[in-house]
């Protein structure tokens, strides 16, 4: 703890920005005591890898742990998530009734709400006459019933694990399919989890759970934890080969943990979205949350890109903010990038590091839910970006020129694509990727070079040409000025470039390529490409 803390703040030890869990806690935990003790006034920030929280509430450090420990052991009030359109929910014949029944049966206040909800979707599947899970037409009616006919407090965890835009429901990633993974349903976990920490039927808090609080929250050790699943939200905690002492281990976590993820989870609501061009219904808009790209991170391959779910930037503020603020910060996190919506990692890093400070976020950890252990997602963390305004981004528009990214990226991801390709792709990406973050000389000169292999690669390949991949454009003398480190080397190549000058440039030598009134393209019968590969002095 710092000395310089003010009274009435405290930190969240057990909250993160990384993994997934730990960050979606902090949101929890901010969003319960911000609905459950509005007079609180209850603020966040991120500090030195933690969650704060401040409130003039708090007296100091030791009363705000014990006034927000007081609050979750005997007042919280648990958010009514239930996913009858699922199987394993726990409201069909062969599903597991641990979790859900004692909630049903028991007469806490403190899940009254919850109740009701279970109450009408039940009411809901005996409508419908269901005997399991609906598929098809028959989940996209019972979906549309229950969100048109359920209790608010049922819509707002909707809102945020289905989209329903157009003839099919849409899942956003954070929550899996409509709120669950594989045969992990998340709703019945909750459940299973809010019992083992409150009692259903007097309220009262159980024996392990004043344990087990201090962990979840302040980072405190703790012992006796759960066998349980921890889904895609903390890959570290899912058990498996080399997870402990031994050769294996199972899934072992904190009840409370599992339950205030769920309950962050709820600020991310998935909206439907329509461009002006597109004359489709709609298109899924989650906050922060694009394509995944290998692009800027070792823990991603170029294979995993088609397997992955999404890759989702939350960010991370250091001004202390309410929660109606990250609401509104989220709810508003579309990314663009020259006026188009961005779709994946690289776009995204461009269209922050553009932007700047202007909603006075400091980074963005970024996450991509990847297939790791058979056909299981884990949410893994991939690099943290600082956000910073960084003008020199700007010069990567002119690749853009004649859809020369696009169509590069697409050939490059494709079946026909050689090796060659694929590796001098993921090279460039890399380097755009860091030259979003830093636009200093060797940045911009490792992208450079890329680009120059990339010219004689794509000049030899056949297939790229059918594809229709351009000629890299021709780009600004602001490249050739900002990537200047005074060296011999670099001095050479420049000198190389402008000879023969607008008339008689250096390109059609090397590459064969011819200059049109657009641009550079591709010249099948050219005669002036004598310079091959080797040795400069050759």
């Amino acid at each position: 703890m710092s000395t310089t803390q003010a009274d009435n703040e405290v930190v969240l030890g057990g909250c993160a920005p990384t993994p997934l869990a730990s960050y979606l806690k902090a949101l929890g935990v901010m969003r319960l005591l911000a609905e459950q003790k509005p007079e609180w006034e209850v603020r966040g920030a991120w500090r030195a890898e933690h969650f704060v929280l401040k409130s003039f509430a708090f007296a100091d450090e030791e009363d705000a742990r014990e006034k927000v420990s007081e609050f979750f052991l005997r007042e919280y009030s648990p958010t009514a998530m239930v996913a009858p359109w699922n199987g394993g929910s726990g409201f069909y014949p062969k599903d597991t009734k641990v979790g859900i029944e004692p909630i049903i049966q028991g007469r806490s206040d403190r899940f009254s709400t919850y109740r009701d909800v279970i109450g009408f979707c039940q009411s809901l599947v005996e409508d419908q006459r269901l005997k399991e899970s609906p598929k098809g037409d028959d989940k996209s009616r019972f979906l549309t019933a229950a969100r048109s006919r359920g209790p608010e407090t049922l819509l707002d965890w909707m809102d945020a694990a289905i989209l329903l835009a157009g003839e099919d429901p849409k899942y956003p990633p954070l929550l899996g399919t409509g709120g669950n993974d594989g045969r992990l349903d998340f709703t019945n976990n909750f459940m299973q989890r809010l019992g083992q920490i409150i009692d259903p039927e007097g309220g009262e808090p159980t024996d392990p759970a004043a344990m087990w609080l201090p962990a979840a929250l302040f980072g405190d050790s703790s012992t006796g934890m759960e066998n349980a699943a921890v889904g895609q939200f903390n890959p570290g905690d899912a058990g498996g080969a080399n997870a402990g002492t031994g050769f294996e281990s199972g899934s072992l976590i904190n009840p409370w943990d599992f339950v205030l993820v769920l309950e962050g989870a709820l600020f991310f609501a998935a909206t439907a979205t329509r461009r002006l061009e597109s004359t489709e219904p709609g298109t899924l808009a989650y906050p922060f949350t694009v394509h995944a790209s290998a692009a800027g991170s070792g823990a991603v391959g170029s294979g995993d890109e088609g397997q992955a779910r999404a890759e989702i930037w939350l960010p991370l503020w250091n001004g202390f903010s309410s929660a109606s603020e990250v609401k509104n910060l989220l709810a508003e996190g579309r990314a663009t990038l020259n006026r188009r919506s961005v779709r994946d990692g690289l776009g995204f890093a461009r269209a922050v590091a553009g932007l700047g400070v202007d909603r006075g976020i400091s980074h963005f950890q970024r996450y991509a839910f990847l297939m790791r252990a058979g056909k299981a997602y884990f949410a893994t963390p991939l690099s943290r970006f600082r956000v910073s305004a960084n003008p020199d981004v700007e010069l990567i528009n002119e690749l853009e020129k004649g859809q020369f990214l696009d169509r590069l990226r697409r050939f490059a991801r494709g079946d026909h694509a050689p090796a060659s390709v694929v590796s001098l792709n993921r090279q460039l990406e890399d380097a755009l990727f860091e030259l979003t973050q830093r636009a200093d000389s060797r940045t911009l000169q490792k992208v450079l070079s890329s680009l120059g292999a990339l010219s004689t690669t794509l000049a030899r390949s056949r297939a790229a040409r059918e594809f229709v991949v351009p000629p890299v454009p021709a780009l600004s003398e602001q490249w050739a000025l900002k990537a200047d480190d005074g060296s011999p080397e670099y001095r050479i190549a420049v000198a190389l470039a402008g000879l023969g000058g607008k008339h008689f440039p250096m390109r059609p030598y090397m590459v064969p390529v011819r200059r049109e009134k657009y641009g550079w393209s591709w010249h099948e019968e050219s005669r002036s490409a004598v310079w091959g590969e080797g040795g400069f002095a050759d």
